[in-house]
């Protein structure tokens, strides 16, 4: 056994190593720094870098096609960083790893699920499976495609979220489920690290989520539901909708601060001819500065050539139309200013939902964790839902107040 292999069994914690037995799946569901993106790089460098697995063909499916690059293969913990002497090289162009044995990896993208089509593989990595975009089509593809060789594997490794793909996983028997928690990590994590998470998150949902590990399902009192979210969510042609819009909205909801743990909400939707009204992208942004989130507004509304920035004024008043208008002088902008509750406000466009009056055209996890875990005292974590205010701002402009020129386009 080469030295690496031998210090990373030595090295690495019981619940970082492949599990005993015959599964078709070897799950792990960890929280943030647990160490799952480590245990992942570890487990596709040792089955590509044997000399036995010269032909070895691996898919490699993150979120993005960025996230692939900057977490799996070049982050702290990727293939690359772990690689050592036997590190293969990263062919940009062709989107994948080559080992000096020959073994591939090929990098893929839930944000195209179509790419998944037609090649086929020994073993695959997925990573944080609970976020991706077009989870249940993506999915499905890499699963006709993982069929060569005679033991087909592949390892999921995520922060666990109640969506139904990996509910399902959970429930499949050929499924290996692996928990772990940040505090597992511990050795490995900055000072300090884990007495800031836990004096700000130690009992929440977030926590219990994003810490430990768990699969926390809705809050019975929470005024959006995940199974009603799933029913909402239509189809795309080319990873975009492809529907006519007759107006389209980019609201922003502004953070009181800037910099580490401020959000600036910005939420994209637009109007059907129909009446009903599609969530076409949540851009919000997070610890940026008044400049960095006033470019990320005028980006997006470039990007779906929005008819109208919705802005609430609450928080800053002039400061965030002036700021707005920086980036883009012409930048039409509508101030809104709250005069109910959050909680308030949020309930008719609720009830937006269960009318069939909203889809969503795409999978938005940010967005979508604040609405199923917001309630009466907002949500459990106690912080801002400032993805939440954005799009109720955007679906109050589209149905509630219906203000503003329409025009039919589609995107």
């Amino acid at each position: 056994m080469p030295g690496h292999e031998r210090e990373w069994l030595l090295n690495g914690r019981r619940e970082q190593h492949p599990p005993a037995g015959d599964w078709r799946t070897w799950l792990i569901m960890g929280g943030r720094g647990s160490g799952k993106t480590r245990a992942g790089a570890e487990w596709v460098h040792a089955l590509a870098s044997a000399e036995q697995r010269s032909n070895l063909r691996i898919a490699l499916v993150a979120e993005t096609l960025g996230d692939a690059r900057e977490v799996m293969i070049d982050g702290v913990s990727g293939i690359c960083r772990v690689a050592r002497k036997k590190r293969p090289d990263f062919e940009i162009s062709r989107r994948r790893l080559v080992w000096p044995n020959g073994a591939v990896a090929q990098i893929f993208s839930s944000e195209d699920p179509e790419a998944l089509r037609g090649p086929q593989f020994h073993f695959a990595w997925c990573d944080e499976l609970a976020k991706w975009k077009h989870a249940e089509e993506t999915f499905d593809m890499l699963q006709f495609g993982l069929r060569l060789g005679a033991d087909p594997r592949q390892l999921v490794t995520t922060t666990p979220r109640p969506v139904p793909v990996l509910k399902r996983l959970i429930a499949d028997p050929g499924t290996s489920l692996i928990r772990i928690s940040t505090e597992a990590n511990a050795k490995n994590l900055a000072p300090g690290f884990l007495e800031v998470l836990e004096a700000r998150y130690g009992g929440t949902r977030l926590g219990r989520q994003e810490i430990a590990g768990e699969l926390i399902e809705d809050r019975e009192d929470a005024l959006w539901k995940r199974a009603d979210i799933e029913a909402c969510r239509i189809g795309f042609q080319g990873g975009r909708f492809a529907g006519a819009l007759r107006r389209i909205v980019v609201a922003v909801d502004p953070p009181s601060g800037s910099g580490a743990g401020s959000c600036c909400g910005i939420v994209v939707a637009g109007l059907e001819t129909s009446g009903r009204a599609v969530v076409l992208a949540d851009c919000s942004v997070e610890g940026a500065s008044p400049a960095g989130w006033a470019h990320a507004v005028a980006k997006a509304f470039s990007r779906f050539q929005a008819d109208r920035v919705v802005a609430e004024v609450n928080q800053g008043g002039e400061m965030v139309t002036a700021m707005l208008k920086s980036v883009d002088s012409v930048l039409p902008v509508t101030m809104v200013r709250a005069t109910r509750g959050k909680f308030l406000r949020a309930e008719p466009v609720a009830a937006l939902y269960e009318q069939g009056r909203v889809s969503h055209a795409g999978r938005f996890a940010d967005l979508e964790d604040q609405m199923c875990d917001f309630g009466p005292d907002g949500l459990s974590s106690g912080r801002s839902p400032d993805r939440l205010d954005a799009l109720v701002w955007a679906l109050t402009a589209l149905l509630l107040e219906g203000s503003g020129e329409p025009r039919v386009r589609g995107i």
